[in-house]
């Protein structure tokens, strides 16, 4: 019998080579697995029935690494890509790791450092699109501040732009197929950083030369560390028409970065955006930005990325099951969510608006209305739970 909750490629589930290639380290501890070879994780990958994998430059060719050493490992890379027909749907930079960018990348006062990095950026663009990349993530771990006294926010914010301007002229000049996608996250590593949520981000977009080439990354944890949701977050992207790419995991709030396995925190609000994401029918990848515990050894990886994918498909068939359960359907028309998207007035029709002023209403009626929102709770939490 098929396991209906057995992954496939065409469900477009996506890692990368950090996140399957993480060792477990941490700010106590040193590494509790050995390096993974980027072959073998594209190996491991396909047999899981992924289908792509991405990566930071540095995660593929070592930093240091000569021309030569560069095109041995690319070319392996991508006879391993075309014999297990995994893709290359993402690529970004590391612009975290290195000394260098200890008070910032695109916004490091040092102007040698900010062309650094946009040297840098502008290297692993060609590296990602070399090998298939369609969008570019923008992470800005550095981009951030402990002492305020130090950084000019708005200058900050000035140079930020410039960095992705520079970044979008190269990929018009270069007639690039590929999109920019910024990823926000409050704090870690810097005590703030900058475009620190998917509101904060959006409306940097609009302030770009070229915001149709820009759009975001959330990511499950970041939004939930700021004790936000994120599905409110992704459905806000998505309305804006800037959901370029996605990182699921899972979070608590108030926490560290955690990037647990998807859905082994938060089932709630991973349900509701998994459901948003299949019921838009949003066509992207389903990336998972997730590390498996420093428990695990090598095997226990696989098991943690298995978890990841098997987990989004049973949340994605609670969906279906939402939409057919008959009591569901009963309370949401009880709460009359179906009328939320019935425009109340024109309003480029002056007379309209001038006639609200005049209309009467009784707001003792109003109020006594119930709206079920209980009832249409419990069902689904008892949904979630099994017994639906």
């Amino acid at each position: 019998m098929e396991d209906q909750f057995e992954p496939k490629p065409e469900h477009h589930f996506t890692f990368g080579l950090w996140t399957i290639g993480n060792r477990g380290r941490d700010p106590f501890g040193h590494e509790t697995r050995p390096a993974l070879d980027p072959v073998t994780a594209v190996e491991r990958l396909a047999e899981l029935g992924a289908y792509g994998v991405n990566f930071h430059d540095d995660d593929l060719v070592p930093p240091g690494s000569s021309p030569a050493e560069r095109d041995r490992i690319v070319s392996r890379f991508r006879r391993a890509l075309d014999d297990t027909g995994l893709r290359v749907p993402m690529a970004t930079t590391n612009l975290f790791s290195d000394p260098v960018f200890n008070d910032g990348a695109f916004t490091a006062n040092d102007p040698d450092v900010r062309r650094y990095a946009m040297h840098k950026t502008l290297r692993a663009i060609d590296l990602g699109t070399e090998l298939g990349a369609n969008v570019y993530v923008m992470w800005g771990g550095r981009e951030g501040v402990e002492c305020d006294a130090a950084k000019d926010v708005a200058a900050a914010l000035d140079r930020y732009a410039e960095a992705v301007n520079v970044c979008c002229a190269y990929i018009r000049d270069q007639g690039l197929d590929l999109r920019l996608a910024l990823e926000p996250k409050p704090n870690e590593p810097r005590g703030d950083l900058f475009l620190p949520t998917v509101g904060h981000a959006l409306a940097f977009i609009e302030t770009l030369e070229w915001p149709e080439l820009v759009g975001l990354n959330p990511e499950f944890a970041h939004e939930t560390m700021s004790g936000l949701s994120f599905h409110h977050a992704v459905a806000q992207t998505l309305w804006a028409g800037k959901l370029f790419h996605i990182d699921l995991n899972a979070q608590r709030i108030g926490k560290y970065d955690q990037d647990f396995r998807f859905a082994s925190e938060g089932q709630r609000d991973a349900f509701y955006t998994v459901r948003l994401l299949e019921s838009s029918s949003w066509d992207g990848m389903r990336h998972f930005d997730a590390h498996a515990y420093r428990t695990e050894d090598p095997e226990g990886v696989w098991d943690f990325a298995a978890g990841c994918m098997r987990s989004y498909l049973i949340l994605a068939d609670k969906s279906r099951r939402f939409d057919e359960d008959p009591e569901i359907a009963e309370a949401l028309a009880v709460a009359q969510t179906d009328r939320l998207g019935v425009a109340q007035v024109d309003w480029t029709d002056s007379a309209q608006v001038a006639a609200l002023r005049h209309e009467e209403f009784d707001p003792a009626e109003l109020s006594g209305r119930g709206h079920g929102h209980e009832r249409l709770d419990q069902l689904v939490v008892e949904l979630l739970l099994g017994v639906r």
